[in-house]
């Protein structure tokens, strides 16, 4: 996004994460829906002012960054996204209906590093979860990673020789269903819909759950299953209700780009590490947390290097 990278312990990028993950905790809360059905009620104090400061702190820190990036602007050397943004505004501002503008860089920027951050983490908890709670699905997994890979460093182009691991990245984000109403969206046009009338302008909020969960689909909807992914040979199988991106033309931007970093990253991390419950925990619990996406509760893991 910003054509750099911070370290970890970076306070400017700590303090991005926490405005990031206590945004998307408190999108959960009860006053947040109230404010958003009454919006005349914001005077009163509550989560949703700690929201809205949130998230000017949020617009300010990228409005810096992205006049750092105009005054070194070199359109023969993009070095961002915003680099690349700035160029295709430069070259649209003779139109009168301009796209790329500021406001827009700030509302993009803003949803790619706060969605595209939070989505991936939560996935990847859900999956590191799921193996303690399926010892045996975690070894399958390992299995296949001595197979394909042994010490080399994982490629995405891997995907295709390793089956099983797909699956169960799959199986993880079906299962999880960490965004069960995806994003609210407004019809486009008047739509006649199974014999409802939708006027155009309308909100209309998808429930993913509704296919991620489709007995139709789905042998064992309910269940942790990667099977839903395989065929009877152990090839991997697509599902036309696999559907954790949304559909249609307003579909996840950034999903590319999740496929991606939750193959590779949960196939390093299986791949160096054995995850176990911690000593006297008895079971995984998977009921989730409340917040805009369900991530599970929080919890403790045992990560024991391998060999």
């Amino acid at each position: 996004m910003l054509g750099k990278r911070y370290e970890y312990q970076d306070p400017t990028f700590l303090r991005l994460l926490k405005l990031v993950n206590e945004n998307i905790r408190l999108l959960g809360s009860p006053m947040v829906s109230i404010y958003n059905v009454f919006p005349f009620m914001g005077f009163l104090p509550g989560d949703h002012r700690t929201i809205l400061n949130n998230v000017d702190e949020i617009i300010s820190f990228i409005r810096t960054e992205f006049i750092k990036s105009l005054k070194r602007l070199d359109a023969n050397d993009q070095r961002s996204f915003i680099d690349v943004f700035l160029v295709k505004q430069k070259e649209e501002q003779p139109h009168a209906n301009m796209y790329f503008h500021n406001d827009n860089l700030v509302s993009v920027v803003r949803n790619l590093f706060s969605a595209g951050m939070e989505t991936t983490s939560t996935s990847l908890r859900w999956g590191l979860l799921l193996m303690m709670k399926y010892p045996g699905v975690q070894k399958k997994v390992q299995e296949e990673i001595e197979q394909v890979l042994g010490s080399a460093q994982a490629k995405y182009e891997h995907r295709k020789e390793m089956p099983y691991t797909d699956a169960v990245v799959h199986e993880t984000q079906r299962f999880a269903n960490i965004l069960p109403m995806s994003l609210p969206h407004e019809t486009a046009a008047d739509v006649n819909f199974k014999g409802y009338f939708i006027p155009k302008g309308t909100h209309v909020t998808p429930l993913l759950a509704s296919v991620l969960q489709d007995e139709s689909h789905f042998e064992k909807p309910k269940e942790f299953y990667p099977e839903h992914f395989l065929d009877s040979e152990g090839n991997f199988v697509k599902n036309e209700a696999f559907m954790p991106f949304s559909a249609g033309r307003r579909v996840c931007a950034g999903e590319t780009l999740a496929k991606m970093e939750l193959f590779l990253f949960f196939t390093s991390l299986l791949q160096k590490f054995t995850f176990r419950l911690p000593p006297g925990v008895i079971d995984v619990d998977l009921t989730p947390a409340v917040g805009f996406t369900t991530p599970p509760m929080p919890h403790l893991i045992c990560a024991l290097p391998r060999s």
